[in-house]
């Protein structure tokens, strides 16, 4: 935002007055929290990091849990808090409770996690029950079954929507026969999970050697780390880790071809779907994309959301980002559209793809990018949450909080000339791997006009 950016207000007597913002302050140097780290004998790796705001503590545990078996992980994870030796699900949740404290679990392609927070006094209540899950988990028949029935709703309903059709069929076209083709199980192979085959998979997969513990909050963090390693050093060690028979391979290169159509009869929204090369957060060009993404259409103020939501109102949210994952990144770009307009919608996507890869970025469009990023990098840590979610993400891509610091310079560094130079190399229309999901009968043939095209199945 330039000095010279104006606001409105109005008077008490409704008459509009026009002042001028006062100028953005200088950046300032990014101050990391005080933070300690130790991996224990058995592999575990503890980051502990000081946030006192509150008396709270937030607990993130990370597994790696690439190549498991969809519907298995996504049942381990619905039902790895269901009891124990000693416990059952509403007995966790109950001492929980005693120390204002709770525990969820999600999995991804990548990872499991387990996250909770509580009382800053209840730390090691909190850390007692987790050891009793990881190394006791019973994986009751009744509570699996309940589960089980309610992930299979769970992913008919999101099969029904069409959001979710063509995320999945654009996962296919980028991933291939690679394990992040598939992100969610079908229903029937839901059907045929059982406690032994959870019992089994947690037996091979939650093992402490490579998985990382991240403790944030109002603590003290070498002091943290000892009550840690008192409770979880005796994890068992046994088993496989995450050896290189789990070890995902790196994600195939984009091969951009005929936009894919899949035909949804009578479908009043067309579901637009794009992806485009990524890089890593540790690579040189990372910060000058994450700029140009954003200045195509990352945030509100874009170039693509100004075109095509503000000035045309084809879409209420078109997104544009860059999804970093273990084994590669990638830029999507999705966008839900009346059918009537798909073909412009689509028209002036790629124009705008065209012009951010052509034409170098103005210097107002620039700073206004570069102040969002580092403004929503200062308040994605401002909370304890965000910082253990932040921290417990690095950690899965190697890196640790330094990293936040080294990147907030380098958006505050990074030139015009750099910027064009990774839209042009990144954000070309012709990368572009696409998916339109809709009434094939309407929108084909304007789509036609722009692009070849292949029928697909969803």
């Amino acid at each position: 935002m330039s000095p010279s950016t104006k606001a409105r207000s109005k008077a008490s007597a409704g008459t509009p007055i026009v002042t001028e913002l006062p100028p953005l302050g200088p950046t300032t140097k990014l101050q990391l929290p005080t933070q300690a780290e130790r991996t224990l004998p058995n592999g575990l790796t503890v980051i502990a990091i000081r946030r006192p705001s509150v008396p709270l503590v937030e607990v993130r545990l990370r597994l790696p849990f690439g190549k498991a078996h969809p519907a298995r992980a996504a049942m381990l994870a619905s039902t790895v808090l269901s009891g124990t030796d000693t416990m059952t699900s509403v007995e966790i949740a109950a001492e929980l409770q005693t120390v204002g404290g709770a525990l969820s679990a999600l999995v991804d392609p990548d990872r499991l996690l387990l996250a909770g927070n509580g009382l800053t006094a209840g730390l090691e209540r909190i850390l007692e029950i987790l050891a009793e899950v990881l190394t006791a988990a019973r994986y009751p028949a009744e509570e699996v079954a309940t589960e089980r029935a309610r992930l299979v709703d769970y992913i008919q309903v999101a099969q029904s929507q069409p959001q979710h059709v063509a995320r999945t069929a654009l996962l296919k076209r980028v991933y291939g026969r690679h394990p992040y083709a598939i992100q969610t199980p079908e229903p029937e192979q839901v059907t045929a999970v059982r406690p032994a085959q959870l019992r089994t998979l947690h037996s091979e997969r939650i093992r402490p050697a490579g998985a990382t513990l991240v403790l944030v909050g109002d603590l003290q963090p070498a002091k943290a780390i000892d009550t840690a390693e008192e409770i979880l050093g005796g994890w068992a060690i046994g088993g496989e880790t995450a050896t290189a028979k789990w070890e995902l391979p790196p994600v195939p290169a984009l091969v951009p071809g005929p936009l894919s159509l899949i035909h949804r009869p009578e479908s009043v929204q067309s579901s637009i779907r794009m992806a485009l090369p990524g890089v890593s957060r540790t690579h040189p060009d990372h910060a000058a994309l994450q700029l140009a993404n954003l200045i195509f259409g990352g945030y509100f103020s874009s170039r693509w959301v100004e075109n095509i939501r503000e000035d045309k109102g084809y879409t209420y949210g078109p997104n544009s980002a860059i999804e970093h994952l273990v084994a590669g990144s990638s830029l999507t770009v999705a966008a839900d559209v009346a059918t009537e307009v798909t073909g412009p919608a689509m028209l002036e996507t790629l124009y705008e793809l065209g012009r951010i890869a052509s034409l170098p970025p103005k210097d107002d469009e620039l700073e206004q990018a570069r102040q969002y990023a580092l403004g929503t990098l200062r308040l994605g840590v401002a909370t304890q949450a965000g910082l253990a979610g932040l921290a417990t993400t690095y950690a899965g891509a190697g890196l640790r909080l330094d990293h936040l610091a080294e990147h907030s310079a380098r958006l505050a560094a990074v030139t015009k000339d750099e910027v064009a130079a990774a839209a042009a190399t990144y954000l070309a229309p012709a990368r572009a791997v696409t998916v339109v999901l809709g009434d094939a009968e309407k929108i084909e043939a304007p789509l036609a006009t722009l692009t070849p095209i292949e029928k697909a199945q969803p």
